[in-house]
Protein backbone atom coordinates (compact mmCIF):
# COMPACT_ATOMS: atom_id res chain seq x y z
CA UNK A 1 0.00 0.00 0.00
CA UNK A 2 0.99 3.29 -0.73
CA UNK A 3 2.07 5.55 2.32
CA UNK A 4 -0.69 7.89 3.51
CA UNK A 5 -0.15 11.61 1.84
CA UNK A 6 -1.27 14.80 3.54
CA UNK A 7 -3.51 17.28 1.84
CA UNK A 8 -0.46 19.49 2.85
CA UNK A 9 -0.31 23.58 2.18
CA UNK A 10 -0.86 25.11 -1.01
CA UNK A 11 2.16 27.67 0.00
CA UNK A 12 5.42 25.83 -1.87
CA UNK A 13 7.69 24.39 0.88
CA UNK A 14 11.06 23.34 0.22
CA UNK A 15 12.18 19.91 -0.24
CA UNK A 16 15.03 18.06 -2.35
CA UNK A 17 12.39 17.81 -5.09
CA UNK A 18 12.41 21.67 -5.49
CA UNK A 19 15.97 22.28 -4.96
CA UNK A 20 17.38 19.69 -7.04
CA UNK A 21 17.91 18.69 -11.06
CA UNK A 22 17.14 15.44 -12.34
CA UNK A 23 13.34 15.53 -11.54
CA UNK A 24 9.95 14.60 -13.43
CA UNK A 25 6.97 15.80 -12.41
CA UNK A 26 3.47 14.82 -13.21
CA UNK A 27 -0.13 15.67 -12.51
CA UNK A 28 -3.78 14.71 -13.83
CA UNK A 29 -7.18 15.05 -12.94
CA UNK A 30 -6.63 11.82 -11.34
CA UNK A 31 -3.71 9.68 -10.28
CA UNK A 32 -4.04 6.00 -9.79
CA UNK A 33 -1.34 4.35 -7.06
CA UNK A 34 -1.68 0.77 -8.27
CA UNK A 35 -4.10 0.50 -4.83
CA UNK A 36 -6.32 3.88 -5.20
CA UNK A 37 -6.90 6.80 -6.76
CA UNK A 38 -5.96 10.53 -5.64
CA UNK A 39 -7.51 13.67 -6.82
CA UNK A 40 -5.20 16.63 -9.00
CA UNK A 41 -3.98 17.49 -5.85
CA UNK A 42 -1.51 15.35 -5.62
CA UNK A 43 1.68 14.99 -7.98
CA UNK A 44 4.14 12.14 -9.01
CA UNK A 45 7.45 12.59 -8.93
CA UNK A 46 10.28 10.21 -11.01
CA UNK A 47 14.01 10.76 -11.46
CA UNK A 48 14.90 10.85 -15.40
CA UNK A 49 14.90 7.01 -15.54
CA UNK A 50 11.42 6.67 -14.67
CA UNK A 51 11.86 5.36 -10.58
CA UNK A 52 9.70 6.45 -8.52
CA UNK A 53 10.68 9.22 -5.99
CA UNK A 54 7.30 10.04 -4.24
CA UNK A 55 3.53 11.40 -4.71
CA UNK A 56 3.58 14.69 -3.17
CA UNK A 57 0.55 17.46 -2.15
CA UNK A 58 0.81 19.91 -4.71
CA UNK A 59 1.18 22.52 -2.56
CA UNK A 60 4.47 20.89 -1.96
CA UNK A 61 5.85 19.80 -5.30
CA UNK A 62 7.59 23.02 -6.37
CA UNK A 63 7.29 24.01 -9.88
CA UNK A 64 7.71 22.26 -13.46
CA UNK A 65 5.10 20.04 -13.08
CA UNK A 66 3.36 18.66 -16.38
CA UNK A 67 -0.18 19.00 -15.69
CA UNK A 68 -2.24 16.56 -17.94
CA UNK A 69 -6.01 15.74 -18.56
CA UNK A 70 -6.70 12.00 -17.58
CA UNK A 71 -5.83 9.16 -15.09
CA UNK A 72 -2.05 8.90 -14.39
CA UNK A 73 -1.63 4.80 -13.83
CA UNK A 74 1.43 2.63 -13.31
CA UNK A 75 2.11 0.69 -16.42
CA UNK A 76 -0.30 -2.57 -17.54
CA UNK A 77 0.41 -6.09 -16.50
CA UNK A 78 -0.64 -8.45 -19.52
CA UNK A 79 -0.95 -11.42 -17.63
CA UNK A 80 -1.61 -14.08 -20.08
CA UNK A 81 -0.56 -13.92 -23.54
CA UNK A 82 0.49 -16.78 -26.73
CA UNK A 83 3.12 -14.28 -28.01
CA UNK A 84 4.02 -16.75 -30.58
CA UNK A 85 0.51 -17.46 -31.81
CA UNK A 86 0.77 -13.86 -33.73
CA UNK A 87 1.03 -14.66 -37.29
CA UNK A 88 -2.21 -15.80 -36.62
CA UNK A 89 -4.35 -12.67 -36.49
CA UNK A 90 -7.40 -12.85 -38.41
CA UNK A 91 -7.17 -16.81 -39.34
CA UNK A 92 -9.24 -18.41 -37.24
CA UNK A 93 -13.22 -16.90 -37.34
CA UNK A 94 -14.78 -15.82 -34.45
CA UNK A 95 -17.63 -17.55 -32.67
CA UNK A 96 -16.12 -21.27 -33.27
CA UNK A 97 -16.46 -22.38 -29.94
CA UNK A 98 -13.51 -23.94 -28.33
CA UNK A 99 -13.05 -27.51 -29.79
CA UNK A 100 -12.90 -26.36 -33.16
CA UNK A 101 -11.10 -23.58 -32.05
CA UNK A 102 -8.06 -26.11 -30.86
CA UNK A 103 -8.05 -27.92 -33.50
CA UNK A 104 -7.95 -24.86 -35.75
CA UNK A 105 -4.56 -23.76 -33.78
CA UNK A 106 -3.23 -27.01 -33.92
CA UNK A 107 -3.38 -27.66 -37.74
CA UNK A 108 -2.43 -24.28 -38.83
CA UNK A 109 0.27 -23.10 -36.48
CA UNK A 110 3.07 -23.77 -38.89
CA UNK A 111 3.93 -20.75 -41.07
CA UNK A 112 7.09 -19.83 -42.38
CA UNK A 113 10.00 -18.82 -39.92
CA UNK A 114 10.25 -15.00 -41.05
CA UNK A 115 6.39 -14.57 -41.05
CA UNK A 116 6.10 -15.62 -37.30
CA UNK A 117 8.97 -13.70 -36.25
CA UNK A 118 7.89 -10.37 -38.11
CA UNK A 119 4.42 -11.24 -36.51
CA UNK A 120 6.24 -11.51 -32.97
CA UNK A 121 8.16 -8.29 -33.16
CA UNK A 122 4.76 -5.96 -34.76
CA UNK A 123 2.83 -7.91 -31.57
CA UNK A 124 5.49 -6.74 -29.12
CA UNK A 125 5.59 -2.85 -30.45
CA UNK A 126 1.39 -3.19 -30.17
CA UNK A 127 1.79 -3.79 -26.61
CA UNK A 128 4.27 -1.22 -25.77
CA UNK A 129 2.44 1.20 -27.42
CA UNK A 130 -0.94 -0.34 -25.96
CA UNK A 131 0.65 0.74 -22.24
CA UNK A 132 2.43 -2.84 -21.14
CA UNK A 133 5.02 -3.74 -19.61
CA UNK A 134 5.05 -6.85 -18.23
CA UNK A 135 3.95 -10.23 -19.75
CA UNK A 136 2.82 -13.59 -18.71
CA UNK A 137 3.86 -15.36 -22.35
CA UNK A 138 2.84 -19.22 -22.56
CA UNK A 139 5.04 -20.91 -24.72
CA UNK A 140 5.14 -24.45 -26.61
CA UNK A 141 8.20 -22.92 -28.51
CA UNK A 142 11.54 -20.84 -28.30
CA UNK A 143 10.38 -18.76 -31.27
CA UNK A 144 10.19 -15.97 -29.04
CA UNK A 145 13.54 -16.09 -27.55
CA UNK A 146 15.35 -13.43 -29.90
CA UNK A 147 12.64 -11.18 -29.00
CA UNK A 148 12.59 -11.35 -25.79
CA UNK A 149 16.60 -10.66 -25.60
CA UNK A 150 16.10 -7.14 -26.51
CA UNK A 151 14.93 -6.78 -23.13
CA UNK A 152 12.18 -4.57 -24.27
CA UNK A 153 9.40 -5.72 -21.97
CA UNK A 154 9.83 -8.01 -18.64
CA UNK A 155 8.57 -11.29 -19.45
CA UNK A 156 7.56 -14.29 -17.11
CA UNK A 157 7.70 -17.71 -20.01
CA UNK A 158 5.11 -20.54 -18.93
CA UNK A 159 6.49 -23.24 -20.67
CA UNK A 160 3.13 -25.54 -21.22
CA UNK A 161 3.43 -29.09 -21.16
CA UNK A 162 0.25 -31.37 -23.15
CA UNK A 163 -0.05 -35.06 -22.61
CA UNK A 164 -3.41 -36.32 -21.74
CA UNK A 165 -2.22 -39.99 -22.12
CA UNK A 166 0.03 -41.64 -18.83
CA UNK A 167 2.69 -43.29 -20.71
CA UNK A 168 3.77 -40.12 -22.68
CA UNK A 169 4.50 -37.88 -19.34
CA UNK A 170 8.10 -38.23 -19.28
CA UNK A 171 8.59 -37.55 -22.67
CA UNK A 172 6.08 -34.53 -22.78
CA UNK A 173 8.02 -33.14 -19.84
CA UNK A 174 11.76 -33.46 -20.93
CA UNK A 175 10.00 -31.52 -24.19
CA UNK A 176 9.19 -29.06 -22.08
CA UNK A 177 11.86 -28.46 -20.29
CA UNK A 178 13.79 -28.45 -23.51
CA UNK A 179 12.15 -25.18 -24.57
CA UNK A 180 12.50 -23.93 -20.41
CA UNK A 181 15.99 -24.28 -20.85
CA UNK A 182 16.30 -22.12 -23.86
CA UNK A 183 14.20 -19.36 -22.17
CA UNK A 184 15.34 -19.53 -18.91
CA UNK A 185 18.72 -18.72 -20.44
CA UNK A 186 17.71 -15.22 -21.23
CA UNK A 187 19.58 -12.50 -18.96
CA UNK A 188 17.14 -9.89 -17.91
CA UNK A 189 14.68 -10.54 -19.78
CA UNK A 190 12.36 -12.36 -17.32
CA UNK A 191 11.71 -16.19 -16.09
CA UNK A 192 10.71 -19.36 -16.39
CA UNK A 193 8.79 -21.86 -15.52
CA UNK A 194 7.30 -25.15 -17.02
CA UNK A 195 3.48 -25.18 -16.23
CA UNK A 196 0.08 -27.62 -17.23
CA UNK A 197 -1.91 -26.30 -20.61
CA UNK A 198 -5.34 -27.60 -18.99
CA UNK A 199 -7.34 -30.23 -17.27
CA UNK A 200 -8.41 -31.64 -20.31
CA UNK A 201 -4.65 -32.44 -21.69
CA UNK A 202 -2.35 -33.24 -19.01
CA UNK A 203 -2.49 -36.71 -17.39
CA UNK A 204 -2.19 -37.24 -13.09
CA UNK A 205 1.63 -38.34 -14.12
CA UNK A 206 2.39 -35.21 -16.04
CA UNK A 207 0.82 -33.24 -13.33
CA UNK A 208 3.10 -34.66 -10.98
CA UNK A 209 6.47 -34.45 -13.08
CA UNK A 210 5.68 -30.20 -13.49
CA UNK A 211 4.12 -30.01 -9.79
CA UNK A 212 6.87 -31.25 -8.19
CA UNK A 213 9.70 -29.70 -10.51
CA UNK A 214 12.02 -27.57 -8.00
CA UNK A 215 12.24 -24.51 -8.06
CA UNK A 216 9.04 -24.35 -10.34
CA UNK A 217 6.64 -22.49 -7.56
CA UNK A 218 4.76 -20.08 -10.29
CA UNK A 219 2.35 -22.15 -12.59
CA UNK A 220 -0.86 -21.14 -14.79
CA UNK A 221 -3.57 -23.29 -15.59
CA UNK A 222 -5.95 -22.85 -18.23
CA UNK A 223 -9.56 -22.93 -16.53
CA UNK A 224 -12.76 -23.96 -16.78
CA UNK A 225 -13.10 -22.16 -20.58
CA UNK A 226 -16.14 -23.59 -22.07
CA UNK A 227 -19.18 -25.85 -20.58
CA UNK A 228 -17.59 -28.84 -22.42
CA UNK A 229 -14.66 -28.74 -20.05
CA UNK A 230 -16.96 -29.60 -17.18
CA UNK A 231 -19.17 -32.29 -19.23
CA UNK A 232 -15.75 -33.76 -19.45
CA UNK A 233 -14.83 -33.67 -15.78
CA UNK A 234 -18.30 -34.27 -14.19
CA UNK A 235 -19.90 -36.75 -16.46
CA UNK A 236 -17.70 -38.21 -19.27
CA UNK A 237 -19.27 -36.26 -21.93
CA UNK A 238 -19.69 -33.91 -24.13
CA UNK A 239 -17.25 -32.11 -26.76
CA UNK A 240 -14.17 -32.86 -26.25
CA UNK A 241 -14.02 -36.44 -27.30
CA UNK A 242 -14.57 -35.00 -30.48
CA UNK A 243 -11.33 -33.34 -29.47
CA UNK A 244 -9.70 -36.74 -28.82
CA UNK A 245 -10.81 -38.50 -31.87
CA UNK A 246 -9.45 -35.84 -34.14
CA UNK A 247 -6.43 -36.62 -32.45
CA UNK A 248 -6.68 -40.15 -32.61
CA UNK A 249 -5.76 -40.67 -28.70
CA UNK A 250 -7.89 -43.76 -27.32
CA UNK A 251 -9.02 -42.33 -23.87
CA UNK A 252 -10.41 -45.65 -23.13
CA UNK A 253 -8.92 -45.06 -19.96
CA UNK A 254 -10.43 -42.51 -18.59
CA UNK A 255 -12.96 -41.86 -15.64
CA UNK A 256 -15.01 -38.85 -14.67
CA UNK A 257 -13.70 -37.12 -11.80
CA UNK A 258 -17.43 -36.35 -10.73
CA UNK A 259 -16.51 -33.01 -10.02
CA UNK A 260 -15.46 -29.65 -11.84
CA UNK A 261 -12.11 -29.85 -13.54
CA UNK A 262 -10.98 -27.07 -11.38
CA UNK A 263 -11.45 -28.89 -8.23
CA UNK A 264 -10.32 -32.57 -9.77
CA UNK A 265 -6.93 -31.03 -10.35
CA UNK A 266 -5.86 -28.11 -7.86
CA UNK A 267 -4.92 -30.94 -5.28
CA UNK A 268 -1.56 -31.97 -7.50
CA UNK A 269 -0.20 -28.40 -6.99
CA UNK A 270 1.35 -27.63 -3.53
CA UNK A 271 0.82 -24.77 -1.26
CA UNK A 272 3.83 -22.71 -1.46
CA UNK A 273 3.29 -22.33 -4.88
CA UNK A 274 1.35 -19.06 -6.82
CA UNK A 275 -1.06 -20.47 -9.66
CA UNK A 276 -2.54 -18.60 -12.65
CA UNK A 277 -6.02 -19.39 -13.21
CA UNK A 278 -6.97 -18.25 -16.81
CA UNK A 279 -10.35 -17.26 -18.26
CA UNK A 280 -12.65 -19.30 -15.48
CA UNK A 281 -15.82 -18.89 -17.36
CA UNK A 282 -17.13 -21.89 -16.27
CA UNK A 283 -16.23 -21.35 -12.38
CA UNK A 284 -19.32 -21.49 -10.39
CA UNK A 285 -19.99 -20.58 -6.93
CA UNK A 286 -19.39 -24.72 -5.51
CA UNK A 287 -15.35 -24.11 -6.96
CA UNK A 288 -15.28 -21.01 -5.11
CA UNK A 289 -16.50 -22.63 -2.13
CA UNK A 290 -14.24 -25.64 -2.37
CA UNK A 291 -11.32 -23.33 -2.48
CA UNK A 292 -12.61 -21.18 0.61
CA UNK A 293 -12.78 -24.60 2.35
CA UNK A 294 -9.56 -25.97 1.32
CA UNK A 295 -7.69 -22.58 2.70
CA UNK A 296 -4.05 -22.72 2.82
CA UNK A 297 -3.98 -26.59 1.57
CA UNK A 298 -4.25 -24.88 -2.22
CA UNK A 299 -1.50 -22.73 -3.68
CA UNK A 300 -2.37 -18.99 -4.20
CA UNK A 301 -4.43 -18.39 -6.28
CA UNK A 302 -5.08 -15.61 -9.17
CA UNK A 303 -7.80 -15.16 -11.54
CA UNK A 304 -6.93 -13.95 -15.12
CA UNK A 305 -9.71 -12.59 -17.23
CA UNK A 306 -9.25 -12.42 -21.13
CA UNK A 307 -12.74 -11.20 -21.77
CA UNK A 308 -12.03 -10.21 -25.61
CA UNK A 309 -10.97 -13.97 -26.30
CA UNK A 310 -13.82 -15.28 -24.77
CA UNK A 311 -15.90 -13.11 -26.45
CA UNK A 312 -14.30 -13.85 -29.89
CA UNK A 313 -14.06 -17.78 -29.44
CA UNK A 314 -17.63 -17.64 -28.29
CA UNK A 315 -17.50 -19.13 -24.82
CA UNK A 316 -19.48 -16.01 -23.42
CA UNK A 317 -17.93 -14.20 -19.54
CA UNK A 318 -16.81 -15.33 -16.83
CA UNK A 319 -19.35 -14.44 -13.45
CA UNK A 320 -17.22 -11.93 -12.81
CA UNK A 321 -19.48 -10.60 -9.95
CA UNK A 322 -18.86 -13.46 -8.69
CA UNK A 323 -15.26 -13.77 -8.48
CA UNK A 324 -15.71 -10.24 -6.35
CA UNK A 325 -18.20 -11.52 -3.89
CA UNK A 326 -15.53 -14.13 -2.86
CA UNK A 327 -12.73 -11.70 -3.45
CA UNK A 328 -10.24 -13.73 -5.75
CA UNK A 329 -7.40 -11.99 -6.75
CA UNK A 330 -8.17 -10.95 -10.60
CA UNK A 331 -5.51 -10.21 -13.15
CA UNK A 332 -5.88 -8.98 -16.97
CA UNK A 333 -5.07 -10.67 -19.87
CA UNK A 334 -5.56 -10.74 -23.65
CA UNK A 335 -5.19 -14.41 -24.70
CA UNK A 336 -3.45 -14.31 -28.38
CA UNK A 337 -4.12 -13.33 -31.82
CA UNK A 338 -5.23 -16.05 -32.43
CA UNK A 339 -8.25 -15.47 -30.15
CA UNK A 340 -8.24 -11.21 -29.84
CA UNK A 341 -8.36 -8.53 -32.60
CA UNK A 342 -4.85 -7.20 -30.48
CA UNK A 343 -3.13 -7.38 -27.45
CA UNK A 344 -4.25 -4.78 -25.25
CA UNK A 345 -5.02 -4.71 -21.85
CA UNK A 346 -7.22 -1.27 -21.90
CA UNK A 347 -9.70 -2.86 -24.51
CA UNK A 348 -9.89 -5.94 -22.37
CA UNK A 349 -11.27 -3.21 -19.14
CA UNK A 350 -12.77 -1.56 -21.83
CA UNK A 351 -15.02 -4.37 -22.73
CA UNK A 352 -15.40 -5.51 -18.88
CA UNK A 353 -17.39 -1.99 -18.22
CA UNK A 354 -19.74 -2.33 -21.09
CA UNK A 355 -20.46 -5.69 -19.41
CA UNK A 356 -19.96 -4.91 -16.40
CA UNK A 357 -20.78 -1.13 -15.71
CA UNK A 358 -20.63 -0.85 -11.57
CA UNK A 359 -17.66 -2.47 -11.14
CA UNK A 360 -15.31 1.21 -9.92
CA UNK A 361 -12.49 1.81 -12.60
CA UNK A 362 -10.29 2.53 -9.58
CA UNK A 363 -10.60 -1.41 -9.39
CA UNK A 364 -10.60 -2.39 -13.03
CA UNK A 365 -7.06 -0.55 -13.10
CA UNK A 366 -5.94 -2.61 -10.04
CA UNK A 367 -6.70 -5.53 -11.80
CA UNK A 368 -4.61 -4.41 -14.53
CA UNK A 369 -1.47 -3.46 -12.54
CA UNK A 370 -0.81 -4.19 -8.80
CA UNK A 371 -2.89 -7.56 -9.33
CA UNK A 372 -1.23 -8.42 -12.48
CA UNK A 373 2.28 -7.60 -11.08
CA UNK A 374 1.52 -9.81 -7.89
CA UNK A 375 0.16 -12.35 -10.20
CA UNK A 376 3.67 -12.54 -11.95
CA UNK A 377 5.73 -12.39 -8.94
CA UNK A 378 6.94 -8.92 -9.87
CA UNK A 379 5.04 -6.38 -7.03
CA UNK A 380 8.54 -5.44 -6.14
CA UNK A 381 9.15 -3.67 -9.55
CA UNK A 382 5.90 -3.00 -10.90
CA UNK A 383 2.03 -2.46 -10.76
CA UNK A 384 2.01 0.50 -8.36
CA UNK A 385 4.30 3.89 -7.52
CA UNK A 386 5.59 2.74 -4.51
CA UNK A 387 9.12 4.48 -4.28
CA UNK A 388 11.43 2.94 -5.75
CA UNK A 389 9.74 0.96 -8.57
CA UNK A 390 10.09 1.32 -12.37
CA UNK A 391 6.59 0.73 -13.12
CA UNK A 392 6.38 2.59 -16.07
CA UNK A 393 3.96 5.70 -16.18
CA UNK A 394 0.13 5.85 -18.76
CA UNK A 395 -2.27 8.42 -18.99
CA UNK A 396 -5.43 6.63 -19.36
CA UNK A 397 -8.52 8.45 -20.86
CA UNK A 398 -11.29 8.23 -17.97
CA UNK A 399 -13.38 6.46 -20.47
CA UNK A 400 -11.07 3.64 -21.62
CA UNK A 401 -10.57 5.49 -25.13
CA UNK A 402 -6.87 5.34 -24.70
CA UNK A 403 -3.79 5.07 -22.97
CA UNK A 404 -0.55 6.77 -23.80
CA UNK A 405 2.64 6.24 -22.48
CA UNK A 406 4.31 8.87 -20.65
CA UNK A 407 7.61 6.71 -19.26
Amino acid sequence: MMPAVSSGSKACKVNRFNVSMGYRKFSADYLFTGNQLLGQDHVLVTDEKGYIQAILPAGEAGGDVQELAGILSPGFINAHCHLELSHMKGIIPSGTGMIDFLLTVMGRRFFPEEQVLQAISDAENAMLENGIVAVGDICNTADTTGQKRQERLYYHNFIEAIGFVEATAGDRFNMAKGVWEQLKSLKGAGNATIVPHAPYSVSPALFGLIANMEGNNLLSLHNQESPAEDDFFQHGTGDFHRLYEALKLDISFYQPAGKSSLQACLPWFNHHQSLILVHNVMTREEDLQYIQVAGNHLPKLYFCLCPNANLYIGNGLPDIDLLRRYQSTIAIGTDSLASNHQLNVLAELKTLRQHYPAIPIAELLQWATFNGAKALGIEHGFGSFDPGKKPGILLVQPDLSGVKRLL
